[in-house]
């Protein structure tokens, strides 16, 4: 694939000491100061993860998805510039606050502003976490994963697939429209959410220990009004996970084991059984709508549907089998 992993992500918000708090403390993100006025994040040997603004607004300020090879920035640029899409060459002053080689970008249909890297910069200096934790899942598979809300989810469908490569791995339409896309052995690095909304929904950071997350939720959940999803099991990329508010508004999903494919022979599908095995209350809903996603779980619980053993688990098996 030439667009194959989710390199970093941007967010617009001038709350600077709320997300400094917030992401090295509760995440275990670690802060790197490169300015007064802006912040930014590691997560492993790469120079930047996540970045925030200062600037007002609490909004997805870009998705910055990395490509393999430096052609594969121009052959984006001209299959974009086929379909009407501006595309423009970031200058220095952009790459060098990226810490990417080359960039170009642009925005998607409905105004999301996608940047395509090519060899993020890394860091000589160890990665040192904000919590103690055991670590990020990243390497390979990117930073993690991000959602997006969407009016209708068919009207984005087209662009990243057709036009971005991106692969789709499943989605559903009950009790909400969802559509799941790969770029990598990750299940998903990218989902659309049919809520009728826009915007940015969540974005997912997934962490080498399930006790990592299981702090994370003990340091977040006696905060009033934190946690937004309980602690759950997803039913297609098998993440046990629990989702928090963030500074901004926008949920973050802190997760552990989740599903690692064959890009090269997984197989779209429509899935049915509602989007967790367990769990993942929705807490931020009003009951009427909270009532629908627990329905589900409730009918999955009585059919007693369950994920595949952990030695049907490629990524996992290969951290045991490593021990």
């Amino acid at each position: 694939m030439s667009i194959n992993a989710l390199s970093y992500i941007g967010v617009n918000s001038d709350k600077l000491e709320d997300w400094q708090n917030f992401a090295t403390k509760y995440l275990g993100m670690q802060s790197i100061n490169h300015g007064t006025k802006s912040l930014c994040f590691r997560m492993d040997d790469q120079k930047q993860r996540f970045a925030i603004s200062g600037e007002p607004g609490d909004k997805l300020a870009f998705l910055g998805w990395e490509v393999e090879k430096k052609s594969d920035l121009q052959m984006y640029a001209k299959r974009l510039d086929v379909i009407g899409v501006p595309v423009q060459l970031g200058n220095k002053n952009l790459t060098d606050m990226r810490f990417v080689e080359e960039l170009l970008y642009f925005d998607d249909p409905v105004g999301n502003r996608i940047e395509l890297v090519y060899k993020p910069h890394l860091d000589k200096n160890a990665f040192v976490s904000g919590r103690p934790i055991s670590g990020f899942k990243t390497d390979i598979c990117g930073l993690g994963h991000a959602v997006l809300h969407v009016s209708n989810v068919n009207d984005l469908i087209p662009f990243y697939r057709d036009t971005l490569d991106f692969k789709i791995s499943d989605y559903s339409h009950d009790p909400i429209s969802l559509c799941f896309f790969h770029v990598n052995g990750r299940h998903h690095s990218f989902a659309l959410i049919g809520t009728g909304q826009q915007g940015f929904h969540h974005f997912m950071v997934e962490y080498q220990n399930l006790d990592d997350v299981g702090q994370g939720y003990d340091l977040l959940q006696y905060k009033e009004g934190s946690i937004a999803y309980t602690l759950g099991r997803h039913t297609n990329d098998y993440m046990t996970s629990f989702y928090a508010h963030t500074p901004s508004g926008f949920f973050i999903e802190n997760g552990w084991g989740g599903r690692i494919i064959d890009p090269n022979t997984w197989i779209p599908h429509e899935t049915n059984m509602g989007p967790s095995f367990w769990g993942h209350e929705r807490l931020y809903l009003p009951d009427n709508e909270r009532l629908k996603f627990r329905e589900k779980r409730m009918e999955t619980a009585r059919e007693g549907k369950q994920s595949p053993m952990i030695i049907d688990c490629p990524w996992l098996y290969q951290n045991i089998k490593n021990k």
